[in-house]
């Protein structure tokens, strides 16, 4: 039987489903906009990384990521730009992702 301190270490921070179904929809109406074509999504011990491509061989235009040990500080939700830029960070997904709502207004 292993102990509850291993059991976390192998724990992996992930998205869930509510908050795939409000990245995803984003996601879709940026690729209907012709934004976006791509994304991978990466779950770590720390972070999960959802990363939005231009082109698939590219850097990650966006990465949008949940850190929950920042929940309690700063928020565990930010959006990060091409160049490591943090472009908003809070409590709830939904208004993080408003940053990037604004570039699909403008791409319209």
């Amino acid at each position: 039987m292993r102990d509850v301190s291993s059991a976390r270490l192998d724990e992996k921070v992930a998205f869930h489903r509510k908050e795939l179904n409000v990245i995803l929809s984003l996601y879709g109406r940026m690729v209907a906009a012709g934004e976006w074509r791509d994304y991978g999504i990466s779950h770590l011990r720390d972070v999960a990384v959802f990363a939005v491509f231009r082109r698939t061989a590219e850097h990650p235009l966006y990465r949008i990521e949940k850190r929950p040990r920042l929940a309690r500080a700063q928020g565990q939700y930010a959006v990060l730009g091409m160049d490591g830029r943090i472009l908003r960070r809070g409590h709830d997904l939904a208004a993080v992702l408003r940053v990037l709502e604004r570039k699909l207004i403008r791409a319209l």
